[in-house]
């Protein structure tokens, strides 16, 4: 019987059309199943919404800003008609920027590239390393992991009130974590960091498909995420928030498009004027298609009813935490505590399995697609793993030796387990079957173990195709 009851179906609802929602997958075990999409915190599906409404511009695709013709002027109406909607979508004010880039991962280099000289940059180690890592050629301070979110807070406010000198300080966190999905205190975090002078950048790959995000409300100074965990496909994505830094910094990629004048000099040199809009650091023939298909999503959203899809989402987490709590040997991962609000992103371990081959089945024998390993997150993993947040490690499965499962968690010794760990990750497109069949597989692997031998294969756990059923 399903675990969802007929009256919570009825009071909820329905989930959002998605491509790939009909894509059958084969079995190791044979025959095939609907595939089950349970790796949305990687790359979600795309909106069917959305791949019609980029279907029906395709054949009205052009070169933008620079051209005379039709299909020119049209796609550049578009294009920055795109932009006006995604500053809707984010709540931006009035004299904030809606820069179009490749992913989260580039808004936030093409940020840092763009700090004031002598810039000091605070970070939480639990951050995606796309918020980890940009910030190279800062002075950058790591702030441990808080174990709760009121230690976040006080935790980043010490460390603002002891640096030196009280230059330009920027501090990046992430809105919902992409290992845990817990919500982070974004907007006593933004207090926190005005009130000693700071700016504030909000990491919302993993939030803003999964809640509402407004620049104004939460008083962060930018926002950054990624078309493609919104339901849009084709690589964009987008830095919102205040102009002046962007707007003082030498752009991100110089070319056509960030010039607003070029002059060769007496010297023999050139003389550039840049322009002082998003076009600044937008230099190149933009991806139009993907950034109207970000667009699309936004509107889609919230046409939806945010709040509907987010109500939806709550009972799907509150669905798989409950089943996965009642298999004993399965350990949920969370910062803030188990009763902590999160987004639809879950990681666990499971007793006795190393988490690739745990992944592996669920892929090869149940047509559950799901994430194993560090998550781009390796020092959170490990301290939530209970590990040091500096040891070395890689994500994947352990090497094996010829015929042995890599299924052991700890090694022939009892030694470290493997720092991995299992990520199941939903959202606005998954259906309650998905979900059930999810807690069903995770019950029957638990207790049962896998049915087909599996190998190691350059880091991976992969079915052995050459062996019989267990």
């Amino acid at each position: 019987m399903s675990v969802f009851t007929a009256a919570a179906d009825q009071s909820l609802c329905a989930p959002l059309p998605v491509l790939g929602e009909d894509v059958l997958v084969p079995l190791v075990t044979g025959g095939e199943v609907g595939y089950a999409a349970l790796d949305y915190a990687a790359s979600s599906p795309a909106l069917k919404r959305v791949w019609d409404d980029v279907a029906a511009y395709a054949p009205y695709y052009g070169s933008v800003h620079r051209g005379a013709g039709y299909l020119s002027q049209l796609s550049t109406d578009l294009f920055e008609s795109s932009r006006a909607t995604v500053a809707e979508f984010l709540g931006c004010r009035a004299e904030d920027q809606v820069v179009f880039t490749r992913s989260t991962t580039d808004s936030l280099n093409l940020l840092a590239a763009a700090l004031p000289a002598d810039c000091q940059v605070f970070v939480f180690e639990t951050e995606h390393h796309a918020s980890l890592l940009p910030w190279r050629d800062a002075r950058v301070t790591y702030l441990n992991a808080p174990r709760t979110p009121a230690q976040a807070v006080a935790t980043l406010e010490q460390a603002l009130a002891d640096r030196e000198p009280h230059g330009p300080a920027l501090v990046c966190v992430t809105g919902a974590s992409n290992v845990t999905g817990e919500l982070w205190p974004v907007r006593e975090l933004a207090a926190a960091a005005h009130a000693h002078g700071a700016r504030i950048v909000l990491d919302a790959a993993q939030l803003a498909p999964h809640h509402p995000v407004d620049i104004a409300e939460l008083d962060v100074d930018w926002v950054a995420f990624s078309g493609h965990k919104l339901y849009a496909p084709f690589g964009s994505g987008v830095l919102a928030g205040r102009a002046d830094w962007l707007r003082e910094a030498e752009p991100y990629l110089a070319g056509g498009g960030a010039s607003r004048k070029v002059a060769r000099r007496t010297d023999g040199g050139v003389d550039v004027e840049w322009h002082t809009t998003a076009a600044r650091h937008e230099a190149g023939s933009p991806n139009v298609i993907g950034v109207y298909s970000i667009a699309s999503a936004c509107k889609a959203l919230t046409e939806a009813g945010f709040d509907r899809l987010v109500a939806r989402e709550q009972h799907l987490v509150g669905e798989v935490l409950a089943g996965l709590a009642e298999v004993p040997e399965v350990k949920v991962l969370s910062l803030f505590g188990d009763d902590a609000p999160r987004v639809g992103v879950i990681s666990f371990v499971v007793e006795g399995w190393n988490s690739s081959h745990f992944a592996a089945a669920l892929s090869a024998e149940y047509g559950i697609g799901v994430r194993d390993g560090l998550f781009c997150a390796h020092p959170l993993v490990r301290t939530l793993l209970g590990s040091d947040p500096g040891e070395a490690g890689e994500c994947g499965a352990p090497e094996a030796r010829p015929g042995e499962l890599p299924q052991s968690r700890t090694d022939s010794t009892g030694g470290t387990p493997p720092l991995n760990a299992i990520r199941v990750s939903f959202g606005a497109g998954t259906p309650d079957e998905h979900v059930e069949r999810f807690l069903s597989a995770v019950r029957e692997l638990v207790s049962d173990g896998a049915r087909w031998k599996y190998r190691t294969e350059d880091g991976r756990c992969v079915p052995d195709r050459g062996a019989a059923q267990v």
